[in-house]
């Protein structure tokens, strides 16, 4: 069934329409008034425009102070100020990332002008129906094309001149593939209009996109190509499907993502049935519980389960601790309150904070409103009211991050499912690493029902795309990363259950934030080797988590869980 809003107003415009190609903040080449945008970057590296209503409150946070009626223009900038649901996302701008307070991910975001005279002027985008039921978004130069044939009543919109290969009807709205006729379905919405950019926008640094190699391949937008989607059903394990340039397979009850694009031509004169080494005998490559690789190493399978006598349990005991407690354990009371924005609420801390103050047992506060503290370590301020409706938000595990430059106080833990975690080693070499082998991490978790620290308690959680292999060379960098690994496993920060960024299903198991690479023997979807730098990159990663060498050493050896986070914002 086709679908148009009723209440999207046309807007006017030549037949040429508007631009199309997004501007570079500050260097603005037209005449007409412009529109901002804020677009943040998914896991495939397309670019999700945020809605007007949170762009426009981005360019009031960056407004001089005599625009806002607040302090200077904004450095950090908490989302959920605009957009509730946004609550646990902050905007570092110096970086131009964003951070997820809860679970440390961060991601690239960036800042567009493009034409008032275009659709989104008049608060007009466009979405494509995908396979899993959902609607994704366009990025923002085709939505603004589609909007624009929509606007000149032209039959069909080319999408050609943007990489892809496709057509969209705008009278029965359904986009169509020109090589095979596929059609799905896409429509018009209405939001708030996007914000004219001021005439004289602040200096907004070209932060660089991550530069991790699995996000850098994919640094196109827009609809997800087909070569980037293959599926395969849950019972052809051995078989990875591979996609061709037609549609996209269509999503199947018992079918789950494979992170497998092609299939190698051969590995070692060996043929290829499944992301290992056919084994011996069985379904399974040898598992080494208390043998040692070629190389030395020994790599036992670790089984985590959140109901045994892991240190997942002894993670979760710290739940315990009241919130103000933790707050107080890390933060101290100052007496004189400088003259700056909080970073959470962005008041002025002379101000009171704007969040309620949780009674005690006993009626009492015991933290009020107007108190202002700093971190132990770092010394930011911040209302300790904010930081402790920021940690209510999250995992409530007895840590604490500082919102502005990432420090971890105690030891992080997330909201990864139980599942397992195995480990295997394999005689071939990865692509760029020919003097070692290679180890194997699959992990595995199964459905079940979302705790108290999911977004959903009690609903179910899916888990698509398991189990899930991926790589690390077996050298002694590999199998640092891979000791890490193992930590961060344990403390539950893998995996977390949210809304799929690729797909849009809520409720389902997603990557956390920690790159792997899951294509063996090719680079082909960015998830692969030879890339020199990924070995490096995750170590960045696992330390913007609090998972740092330290935590190897044995207790008294002067490690910990608490390192510091340092680095970029999300």
């Amino acid at each position: 069934m086709a679908i148009v809003s009723g209440s999207c107003a046309r807007v006017n415009g030549s037949r040429n329409g508007p631009s199309v190609s997004a501007t570079p903040s500050g260097s603005v080449g037209q005449s007409q008034p412009m529109i901002a945008v804020w677009e943040w970057q998914d896991d495939l590296g397309y670019w999700r425009p945020y809605s007007g209503q949170v762009s426009a409150y981005i360019e009031r946070c960056l407004a001089p102070r005599g625009q806002r009626g607040g302090g200077p223009g904004s450095t950090s900038i908490c989302l959920g100020q605009s957009d509730p649901s946004l609550s646990p996302y902050l905007i570092d701008i110096p970086s131009l990332k964003q951070f997820r307070q809860d679970t440390g991910k961060t991601r690239s975001v960036r800042r567009s002008l493009f034409a008032q005279s275009s659709g989104l002027g008049s608060g007009v985008y466009w979405e494509w129906a995908n396979d899993e039921g959902g609607w994704t978004p366009y990025e923002t130069r085709t939505s603004i094309l589609l909007e624009h044939s929509y606007q000149a009543r032209q039959g069909t919109a080319d999408l050609g001149p943007h990489g892809y290969n496709y057509i969209v009807d705008l009278t029965s709205l359904a986009q169509v593939n020109k090589s095979t006729g596929f059609r799905r379905q896409v429509r018009r919405q209405c939001n708030l209009p996007y914000p004219l950019a001021s005439s004289g926008p602040p200096a907004i640094p070209s932060g660089p996109a991550c530069s991790c190699q699995q996000c850098l391949s994919h640094s196109s937008t827009g609809p997800m190509p087909s070569r980037s989607r293959h599926s395969f059903s849950s019972g052809s394990l051995n078989r990875p499907s591979l996609q061709g340039p037609g549609r996209a397979v269509a999503a199947h009850p018992t079918s789950v993502y494979s992170p497998y694009p092609r299939r190698p031509l051969s590995v070692g004169g060996m043929s290829w049935g499944s992301p290992w080494p056919p084994p011996p005998s069985g379904s399974h490559p040898p598992l080494l519980t208390s043998s040692t690789s070629a190389n030395g190493l020994s790599v036992p399978s670790i089984s985590v389960q959140l109901n045994g006598s892991t240190s997942v349990s002894s993670a979760l005991a710290a739940s315990a601790q009241r919130p103000e407690e933790v707050i107080q354990r890390y933060m101290e009371v100052v007496a004189g309150v400088p003259d700056e924005d909080c970073i959470i609420c962005m008041d002025q801390l002379s101000n009171p904070s704007g969040y309620e103050t949780p009674a005690t047992e006993d009626g009492g506060q015991s933290i009020l409103p107007d108190t202002v503290g700093k971190f132990i370590k770092c010394g930011h301020t911040l209302h300790m009211l904010c930081m402790l409706a920021m940690y209510n938000n999250g995992t409530k595990d007895g840590s604490l991050q500082c919102p502005s430059c990432k420090t971890i106080y105690g030891e992080k833990t997330g909201t990864q499912p139980k599942g397992k975690m195995e480990i295997y080693s394999i005689a071939q070499s990865l692509p760029g690493h020919p003097d070692c082998g290679t180890i194997q991490i699959i992990y595995s978790i199964p459905p079940g029902l979302q705790g108290p620290e999911h977004p959903n308690p009690g609903q179910p959680y899916t888990c698509r795309g398991f189990p899930r292999f991926c790589f690390l060379p077996d050298n002694d960098k590999g199998r640092k990363v891979l000791e890490l690994l193992k930590v961060a496993w344990m403390r539950r920060l893998i995996f977390t259950v949210g809304t799929s960024s690729t797909t849009g299903e809520p409720d389902t198991v997603v990557w956390n934030g920690i790159h792997h690479k899951t294509e063996m023997m090719s680079n082909l979807s960015g998830h692969g080797y030879p890339d020199p730098n990924y070995l490096d990159n995750v170590l960045s990663e696992l330390a913007s988590q609090g998972v740092t060498e330290d935590c190897l050493k044995p207790p008294g050896g002067g490690g910990g869980g608490g390192g510091g986070g340092g680095g970029g914002s999300s």
